[in-house]
This record gives structure tokens, sequence and C-alpha cells, in this order.
């Protein structure tokens, strides 16, 4: 899989986590992908692929989706985004989303987080494919060092 190759591939993080979510957006042609850090206090986009960044570069651990992903390790599917409570809005035009945990030695470092602008669209296939595609992308957070 490139995606692996571009995660365990040398040079800047960035740049890698850039096209790491730019791989998985065209893969499933989804509207915006995210990749972001997690620590003990806070998430933070590292990169995204898609309309531009999002509104909460940085959050609390606790909020949102990706808060729930992180705090339980286990992936998020929200098909109608509008009527999941946890959900923290970040496009105005998104109305699916899933979050994809990603662990190191046992704790959430990081996320994928991935968009549609249509509901009821991630199934089971959809997301064991981003299961995968975290997976794959596992470098990205594990050559992090200890979480920050």
């Amino acid at each position: 899989m490139a995606l692996a190759e571009v995660a365990a591939g040398g040079g800047d993080r960035e740049e890698r986590a850039s096209r790491i979510a730019e791989i998985i957006r065209s893969a499933g042609a989804y509207r915006w992908v995210g990749l972001y850090d997690v620590t003990d206090a806070e998430i933070g986009i590292i990169a995204w692929s898609g309309a531009g960044p999002p509104a909460h570069p940085r959050f609390p651990r606790a909020s949102g989706l990706s808060g729930v992903a992180a705090a339980t390790g286990e992936t998020v599917v929200a098909n109608d985004v509008a009527s999941d409570p946890r959900y923290l809005e970040t496009f105005g035009d998104t109305r699916a989303e899933v979050v994809v945990p990603v662990s190191v030695d046992g704790v959430v470092r990081g996320t994928v987080d991935v968009e549609s602008a249509s509901a009821d669209v991630f199934d089971a296939v959809e997301q064991v494919f981003l299961e995968e595609c975290a997976a794959a992308a596992l470098p990205i957070w594990s050559e992090r060092g200890p979480l920050g």
C-alpha cells in the first residue's frame, strides 16, 4: 500500500501526514480527511486534505467524536452528525463522519478523521477500509515520542 510507504518514509512528518490524508481522501472520494495528534489534554490537527483547515485546529481531548474515539479506543461512525450531540462542527456541510483512533503501545496517540457531505455513506466496509488506512499510517504517531 502506498500509504504505508509514505508513513514509514523519511522526511518531514507534516508533509508525510498531508500525503497520507490526500491518499485516503482520493481513495474513498471523501470530502475531507484530517490526521490529528492526541495528547493527555488536547487533540490537534497535523495535516488535512480537502477544503481547508478545520474550524477547531485544537480542542480539548474530551470534545467531539474525536474525543469519544480517543477515550474509548474504538472507531466512531456518525452517519448523521446533525442528530449526534457529540459532534463538534468543523465544516457546515459535513453530514457524516468517521473517526478512527490510532494507538501506540496501548495509548491513543492520534486519529484519522474522515468526513462526507452526504449522510448515511459509511458502512462496515468503509469502516474496515479506514481502520486499515489508520493502521498503515501508524508510523506518523509511533515516531512522535512521549505524548507531545
